[in-house]
Order: structure tokens, then sequence, then C-alpha cells
């Protein structure tokens, strides 16, 4: 495992520390729907607050491309985390130059200033020096704490730990510790189960999911593809037909690897993509050419759910229907309290992370009865693929 220096071994007192988090949310009208993020980077924050540091915390929201957008700022964020601490909470409508200067010295030490999006700079995704350099120059301490981001070679993550002392911070830490003792050598058997809408998103994470798990459920959008692939009618339904033969290259890398590759049975259809609309749960060989796959079947779910005696380890990544819309959440919630009732009473260890699966297990307020939760999307993805995340080898080589 990699090792970091740690924030108990610096003195912090009176020294402006930079923090890079994740306050990427899922928002609507700029009302935060999600502060699963937001939360979790506050043992960092009042770990700092308690040792009179002045809190500089930098994020990205969203792909403003380079460009302002007042629909992409942190301001609504900033305020939200004010309510969640008990001490003052500024922000700085620019993150880098006279503005940011001003607005870091007129916060008192023990106080924290969110400074506003980076991605407003084209500079931050391309990694420039410059930028990093006139980051840098804000602070005296840099803090790694968003795993979430490390797979990004970007400005703020990567490129800045070449001029300031740097740091992992608690999530960071917790994340990495979890995911390495959970997963590095998993307590076999185990079972993946692999939702969301692509194929073509998920090939290097089901390639590499099949040398380690005894079976992967494949639901969601791209369970279609793979029901294409062997034949079966879809009807209307999302489908990447372009990696039909992709899929098969999956169940057959799996089948060398004495994986299965288990699909849904049975499934939930509509004629229409929208919430409260009449659906059926049909068999997959009853799907009409006017139907539209939406959601994991029942017996699916029963299946899988008298199978989870057999595992001792579950990795979950994205829901297995449009959980957003009712009633396509209830394949995802059936077998989500079907993990939790095993994981409380049985010690399944259970680690979901990456996607929406986060977001819907909070939504049916399942989350703190899985072992772990990562916070991380695409970084949490890449490690699973076993791929170098960008941004932790960075940390590592920065002192």
């Amino acid at each position: 495992m990699i090792q970091f220096n740690s924030l108990q071994q610096v003195n912090l007192t009176q020294k402006n520390v930079l923090v890079r988090v994740d306050l990427n949310v899922p928002m609507i009208d700029k009302k935060i729907t999600d502060d699963t993020r937001i939360k979790a980077i506050l043992p960092t924050i009042k770990y700092l607050i308690k040792n009179q540091a002045k809190i500089i915390l930098i994020s990205h929201f969203g792909r403003p491309e380079g460009v302002f957008n007042s629909e992409m700022s942190l301001k609504p964020i900033a305020d939200h985390l004010a309510t969640l601490l008990d001490v003052k909470v500024n922000f700085s409508p620019d993150c880098i130059g006279e503005i940011a200067k001003k607005n870091i010295n007129e916060a008192s030490f023990g106080s924290v200033v969110v400074l506003e999006n980076l991605r407003f700079y084209k500079q931050e995704t391309k990694g420039d020096i410059d930028f990093a350099k006139q980051l840098a120059s804000l602070a005296d301490i840099y803090v790694n704490d968003t795993f979430s981001s490390s797979h990004r070679a970007h400005a703020s993550i990567t490129t800045i730990t070449k001029f300031l002392p740097s740091f992992a911070g608690f999530l960071m830490q917790y994340e990495l510790e979890n995911l390495n003792n959970l997963l590095q050598n998993p307590q076999q058997p185990m079972l993946a189960i692999v939702g969301g809408a692509k194929v073509s998103t998920k090939i290097d994470l089901l390639t590499s999911l099949s040398k380690k798990a005894k079976a992967i459920l494949v639901g969601g959008g791209m369970a279609n593809t793979f029901l294409f692939a062997l034949g079966h009618q879809i009807g209307k339904s999302l489908c990447e037909k372009d990696f039909a033969q992709t899929a098969l290259n999956i169940i057959e890398e799996a089948k060398k690897n004495n994986c299965q590759i288990i699909l849904p049975s049975d499934v939930v259809v509509a004629k229409e993509f929208k919430a409260n609309v009449r659906s059926q749960n049909i068999d997959i060989t009853k799907i009409s050419a006017d139907d539209l796959i939406l959601d994991v079947g029942l017996q699916t779910i029963q299946n899988i759910s008298q199978q989870l005696n057999s595992y001792k380890t579950i990795v979950w990544n994205g829901p297995l229907g449009a959980f957003e819309l009712n009633p396509f959440h209830l394949g995802t919630t059936s077998l989500a309290l079907e993990v939790a009732k095993q994981t409380q009473e049985k010690g399944l260890l259970s680690v979901a992370g990456g996607g929406d699966i986060v977001s819907a297990l909070n939504s049916c307020n399942l989350a703190q009865k899985f072992t772990y939760i990562s916070t991380a999307g695409g970084a949490f993805l890449e490690w699973l693929e076993g791929k170098n995340l960008p941004g932790i080898f960075a940390l590592s080589k920065s002192f």
C-alpha cells in the first residue's frame, strides 16, 4: 500500500492549508440533493479547525469548460457547508489572483474559505504548471482529500504537489485503507454487481472483475447490450449494439476465469421512460418491439438473494435500473436490502461505490448498513481495474 505523510505529523497552527476536496455534488435548482461527499470531508476540516489552521477549500463542479458559469458556482455549496460547521465559512468568487488572496487574508485562523470552481479555468484540467503555482502561492501546506478525483492528472491534484509540502487528508486515507484491506485480497467467493448504462465505459472493469469474482451480475442499461448480443429481443431499450461482440468476448473471458456472468432472467418494462408509467414484470423471452427495459425483474432479484449465503464479499458498482424513476428503483432497493441484511446479520463484506449507486443506497437509507461505501466514482472504478491513480502517485512522490 502507498504510504503518505500524515496530517498528525505536521504543525498546522497559523498555517494556510490548501485542501483539494470533491464538492461536485448532485444539485437541482441550486439545491443539493445528496451531501454525502460534503459530510465525508468534515473530519479533515474539523481537525484543521481544531489546530487553528486557515482552511482553504478548492474543488471543481460540473464541466464549465474553462468559462465562468453562474450555474456551476460553488457558492451554494459553501453556504451548505456553513450549516454543517460551527465556524465562519467565507466564499471567494475566484480561485486565484488578487481576489482569492484578499479573501484568504481577511479570513481568520480556524475558519474556512471556499474558493470558486477550479474548472472556470481551462488550465486546471490541463495540469498547467503556472496555474498550479498560483494555487500553491495561496498556502503553506497542500492536502489531497479527494480520492474521488485522484484519477485525474489536473493542476490541483498532481502538478501542485511539486510546489508545496503535501499530505493525504483523512478521507483519502480512509478510502485507500478500506479499499486495500477489503478488496486487495478479497474474501472469497466474491460476487460483483455491475450496473449502469453503458458496456463501453466498463469493459476494463468487467474484465478485471472476471479474474477476481466467482460471478458478476450485470444490470442496468448495459445488461440490454448483453441480452441483445445473445439474440434476445430488447424492444426500444437503451443498447450499444456496436458493442455486442465486446459483450460476447467478456462472457468468454469470464468463462476462462471460471467466473459466471449473470444476466436478468426477467425484467420490468414500460412503453415510456417516465415516472409512475404503467409497467409490468415479464420474462426476457416475452419482450415486445415497443417495450423499454427499465429495471431488473423480481425473479432475478429473488434468485440472487437466495444465493447471497454462498458469497463472502460483494462489490457493487452502479444501479440495476432507472432508480431515479418510480417504480424502477425496486430492483436496486430490493437487492440492497438483502445485501444489507446479510452484512448486518452474517458478516458479509459489502463494498459499494461509483456511478449512482451511492445516491441509490442513500435514497433508501441503506448506505450505513454496508461494510463500506466509497464516495468516489471514476477513481473507484479505475482502482478496481487495477490502474494507477495519478493523484495518489503524485502525493506519494511529493515529499
